[in-house]
């Protein structure tokens, strides 16, 4: 006989042992648990994410220009300061000691220099060759504007002035004397070229800038000398443009003597710095600053010596964030007024990246250890220093200059060239 009691207490039993075993069942897994697949696919692609993230953090490109810069001399960095000119036709001891003890970043040639075209490619293939044991190439520079200021050989046809291509009104002659200029120099070995001139001629009196200007008004040399601006660069030739804040209105050759322009900082604004404006919004990679005392913006030095010019200016208002050379510092401007020691010092402490000494190999020496001394005494810290040398080396990089030799030209051909747009112009 079953008893009843007994089998009452087993099936109560069971069925609390079936009620908790539905219920572990029935209850979700808790977020975290790894025996959810869906939420181990999560995690593994959260885990991808970060490791990416770390990868990307370690493939972040070297800073190659950086690491050059560590492991130069300090002789090696002023040097890169500082571009000089030479006597004579051919190298000589003086301009290969500047190149090879000195490091000087940079070479500038005048026609005192040249006698023919083989003689100037032989020369500018010399200066390279004797800058191989440097570790930077040489910035071999001209001013060749075209016109009066120009420094080809005699057997190379000049291009037009930048007046009469100016007053054409056709900017893509602008655009093609700029081509045909960057093709010119670049043929025997220039890698940057003083050119263009965006200077407004609007003193009549002016006795440097004439027909070097496109014309007296913004309109024309803004859009003039940005189009001759674009063809020297599309020549991979490097275009400096000049004279800023704008040598225009001005009764001194500064070559001679110290200019001085009386405008206050909105009439530079809305009218001389115009052009270097729309052409540094475009991409300028260099720019000239003059020996112009802007009397009411800084009265005691000359634009080219003046932080209110290059930092306020030029860098601050303007954004410019590339290469500033000076004007050359033996003109009159500079020499009856200032040392040159003391001028290239205070230049550098203004903003200045390159100081031009276009003559004398003694000057060049000079202007070298003033800048060394002002180091050594604090009044330049290195970090001025590699700041410029750091962009100076970025330059040198972007259009890759190297001091290879160039073994011949064609005279002829760069002649046919110009003929052709002179008829243009005519």
């Amino acid at each position: 006989m079953i008893n009843k009691k007994a089998v009452l207490t087993s099936v109560l039993a069971m069925t609390i042992v079936l009620s908790i075993g539905c219920t572990s069942i029935n209850t979700p897994i808790e977020a975290g648990n790894n025996d959810n697949p869906k939420q181990v696919e999560e995690n593994n692609e959260e885990e991808e994410k970060i490791m990416e993230s770390h990868n990307q953090e370690k493939e972040e490109p070297i800073d190659q220009v950086g690491l050059r810069i560590e492991e130069m001399t300090l002789d090696e960095k002023i040097g890169q300061l500082v571009l000089v000119g030479m006597d004579g036709y051919d190298v000589n001891d003086n301009i290969k000691e500047l190149i090879q003890s000195y490091h000087v970043g940079g070479i500038i040639l005048y026609r005192k220099n040249v006698k023919d075209s083989n003689q100037l490619l032989s020369l500018i293939n010399s200066l390279k060759s004797s800058n191989s044991s440097n570790k930077a190439p040489l910035f071999i520079s001209v001013d060749e504007e075209g016109g009066s200021v120009s420094r080809n050989p005699n057997e190379v046809k000049k291009l037009p002035t930048a007046r009469s291509i100016g007053k054409t009104k056709d900017s893509s002659l602008a655009f093609e004397a700029g081509r045909l200029l960057g093709q010119t120099v670049k043929k025997f070995g220039y890698n940057m070229n003083f050119a263009p001139v965006l200077d407004i001629d609007s003193n009549p009196l002016n006795p440097v800038i004439g027909n070097r200007s496109f014309g007296g008004t913004i309109e024309v040399v803004s859009t003039m000398g940005f189009e001759m601006f674009k063809g020297i660069n599309e020549e991979g030739v490097i275009p400096v443009i000049k004279h800023f804040p704008g040598h225009g209105d001005t009764s001194v050759d500064s070559h001679i003597g110290l200019p001085v322009v009386d405008h206050d900082l909105k009439r530079i604004m809305d009218f001389e710095i115009v052009p270097f404006k729309h052409t540094i919004d475009n991409g300028a990679d260099v720019v000239m600053v003059s020996h112009i005392l802007m009397s009411q913006i800084d009265p005691e030095y000359p634009a080219s010596m003046s932080s209110m010019v290059i930092n306020d200016i030029l860098r601050d208002k303007l954004k410019f964030e590339g290469v500033v050379i000076t004007d050359d510092m033996t003109m009159g401007a500079i020499e009856k007024n200032y040392n040159i020691g003391d001028a290239a010092v205070r230049s550098i402490k203004a903003g200045t990246d390159i100081i031009l000494v276009g003559h004398n190999y003694e000057k060049a020496v000079t202007v070298f250890n003033a800048i060394k001394a002002g180091i050594d005494i604090g009044v330049i810290s290195i970090d001025r220093i590699d700041e410029s040398v750091y962009k100076i080396l970025k330059l040198k990089e972007k259009y890759g200059l190297e001091d290879s030799v160039i073994e011949d030209l064609n005279v002829e051909e760069i002649n046919r060239d110009i003929g052709k747009l002179i008829e243009k112009v005519k």
